[in-house]
C-alpha cells in the first residue's frame, strides 16, 4: 500500500499539529512526523495518531511533542493503520515502554498477529458472571474486599501513601488457586524513575508469568493515553488467544485522566468537571470494560487499576466516574498509614460488590461469608465506640465498649497491617479472623450461627485462657 506523505505543518498547538485536509486517510491512522532541519540537524521520526479528520483538515496528536518541529519543512507520512502490538507468546518475561517498544534488550517481538491496541468493550450478552477467588496474600481484601476472577476493582488512593508498594506486592504474589496458566500484565503510567526501577527488580520474581509497560514521568504526557491500551490489548491476547488468566494492574489511573485533559483543552474542547473532558465516563468505560469473562473463552481478565485521588478527593470526577463503571472500590487511609499501618486499607468504605458469588463453600470456605460480615459489623462498632471516647473519654467507657476498643487495635495491629514480604493464604486468614472474634462477648456475634460459635469460637476461646474441653 502507498504510504501518504504531506510537506508542511499549518499550525502547532501544544502536542497538536494541523494539515490541510489530504485524501485517504482515516481517524486514529498512525502517522509519522518528520521534522527535517532543526538547528542545522536532522531530527528523527516521531509517533502521532490522527484525531480529527475532514475534507479541510487533519488533526494529529504527536506523542513525543512538538517541541523543535519547524513548520515549513516538517513532514507526515501516514501509515494507513492505526496504533498496533505485536502478539506472541514470547512478550510474557518482557518489559515494554508506555508505546510497546522493548526495553528489556530483547529485540522486537517478531509476530504476524499484531492487533489495534483500541480494542472494544466487551458484549454485554457474552460475558460470563465473573466467580473464583483470587487470593492476594492480603488478609483485608482476601476476606473483606474479595477479588473476583473478571472482576474491576479499582484501588482508590492519595498521594504519598504506599499504593505503589501495594500494587506490587499482589502482583507479585496473587494466584488463582488452582490454576497454572495464570498472569500479570503491569503497567505503569507516569511513573517516577525510582519508582520504574522498584517495579522492575521487584516483579523479576514473576519470571515469565509477566508483562511489564512502563511511561515514566518525563515521557511526552501524551503518551500515557495509549499506555494502559497496550496492556490491556496484551492482556486480552493472552486470555482469549492463549487461554490464560490474567490480572491487569495499571498504576496511575489519575496520570491518565490529566493526560486526557490536557488533550482535551489541545483540542479546544468545552472542559467539564475540573477540566476534564465531559466524554471522561465513557472513555474510562471504554478501558475497564475490556475485563471480564467471556462465553466459550477458556480465559479472563481482571482488572485492578489504582486511582490516586487528588486532596483526598473521592468526590473527583476520576474516583467517582471509576465507581460507577467498577464493581466496587479498595480505600487506602492516609490516618492509617499515619499510625504505620501496613496497607492501610480501611475496610468500611471498601467493598466488592462480587464477593458474595465468589466466596463460601466451593470457593474459599464455609465460614468466609459469616466471618467476613462479623468483621465488617464489629469494626463498625469500633469506630462507634472511638467516636464516644472522644467525647467523654476513655476511663468513662463501659466494660464492652473497651472490650471493642482492645479488638480494634488488635484487628488494626495484626490483621490489616501485613509484612511487606508476608504473603497469607485464605485459610490463614479466615483462622486469624476468629481468633480475633473470639475475644468478642457472646452478645456482640450477631452474625455467627451456633454451629459456627461451636466451631470456631469456643475452640479459640479455649485456646486463649488454657482451658481444657
Amino acid at each position: 500500500m502507498a504510504l501518504t506523505e504531506y510537506t508542511g505543518i499549518d499550525k502547532i498547538n501544544g502536542p497538536i499539529v494541523m494539515l490541510k485536509g489530504t485524501p485517504g486517510v482515516g481517524y486514529d491512522e498512525v502517522v509519522e512526523i518528520l521534522p527535517g532541519s532543526f538547528q542545522g540537524k536532522e531530527n528523527g521520526p516521531r509517533l502521532g495518531r490522527a484525531i480529527m479528520v475532514s475534507k479541510e483538515a487533519i488533526m494529529v496528536q504527536v506523542f513525543a511533542g512538538t517541541e523543535g518541529l519547524v513548520p515549513a519543512t516538517s513532514r507526515a507520512r501516514f501509515l494507513g493503520h492505526p496504533l498496533e502490538i505485536a502478539l506472541a507468546p514470547s512478550i510474557l518475561g518482557r518489559t515494554f515502554d508506555g508505546l510497546g517498544r522493548p526495553l528489556d534488550g530483547s529485540g522486537p517481538v517478531y509476530s504476524d498477529i499484531k492487533r489495534n491496541i483500541n480494542g472494544s468493550p466487551m458484549n454485554p450478552m457474552a460475558r460470563v458472571y465473573p466467580r473464583d477467588f483470587i487470593n492476594t496474600g492480603f488478609s483485608t481484601i482476601d476476606v473483606l474486599t474479595t477479588l473476583i476472577r473478571g472482576q474491576k476493582l479499582p484501588i482508590f488512593s492519595g498521594n504519598g501513601l504506599p499504593h505503589n508498594q501495594l500494587a506490587i506486592q499482589i502482583a507479585s504474589q496473587a494466584k488463582l488457586v488452582g490454576a497454572e496458566n495464570f498472569a500479570v500484565v503491569f503497567a505503569g503510567v507516569g511513573i517516577k524513575h525510582d519508582d520504574a526501577a522498584a517495579f522492575a527488580s521487584s516483579l523479576s520474581r514473576r519470571g515469565t508469568n509477566l508483562v511489564l509497560f512502563q511511561n515514566l514521568a518525563d515521557d511526552p504526557v501524551i503518551e500515557r493515553i495509549a499506555t494502559p491500551r497496550y496492556a490491556l490489548t496484551a492482556a486480552e491476547y493472552l486470555a482469549f488467544d492463549l487461554g490464560m488468566h490474567v490480572l491487569v494492574i495499571v498504576t496511575d489511573i489519575t496520570s491518565y485522566c490529566e493526560a486526557l485533559r490536557e488533550l482535551s483543552v489541545s483540542r479546544g474542547e468545552i472542559p467539564s468537571r475540573k477540566g476534564y473532558p465531559s466524554y471522561l465516563y465513557s472513555d474510562l468505560a471504554s478501558l475497564y470494560e475490556r475485563a471480564g469473562v467471556l462465553k466459550g473463552k477458556e480465559g479472563s481478565i481482571t482488572f485492578l487499576p489504582i486511582l490516586t485521588m487528588p486532596n483526598d478527593d473521592i468526590t473527583n470526577p476520576v474516583p467517582d466516574q471509576t465507581g460507577f463503571i467498577t464493581e466496587g472500590q479498595i480505600v487506602l487511609s492516609r490516618e492509617l498509614d499515619a499510625r504505620g499501618v501496613y496497607p492501610p486499607i480501611d475496610p468500611l468504605p471498601s467493598l466488592s460488590r462480587l464477593m458474595k458469588d465468589g466466596i463460601g463453600k466451593g470457593y474459599t470456605r464455609e465460614d468466609h461469608p459469616s466471618v467476613s460480615s462479623q468483621l465488617f459489623a464489629s469494626y463498625s462498632r469500633v469506630q462507634e465506640v472511638k467516636a464516644l471516647a472522644e467525647v467523654v473519654g476513655r476511663d468513662e467507657l463501659g466494660d464492652e465498649d473497651k472490650v471493642y476498643l482492645a479488638f480494634g487495635e488488635e484487628f488494626e495491629k495484626t490483621y490489616i497491617s501485613q509484612a511487606k514480604n508476608e504473603n497469607r493464604d485464605i485459610g490463614q486468614s479466615l483462622d486469624m479472623s476468629w481468633r480475633l472474634l473470639a475475644s468478642l462477648p457472646a452478645s456482640a456475634l450477631t452474625r455467627i450461627s451456633m454451629d459456627e460459635m461451636e466451631k470456631y469460637i469456643k475452640p479459640n476461646r479455649r485456646e486463649k485462657t488454657g482451658d481444657t474441653p
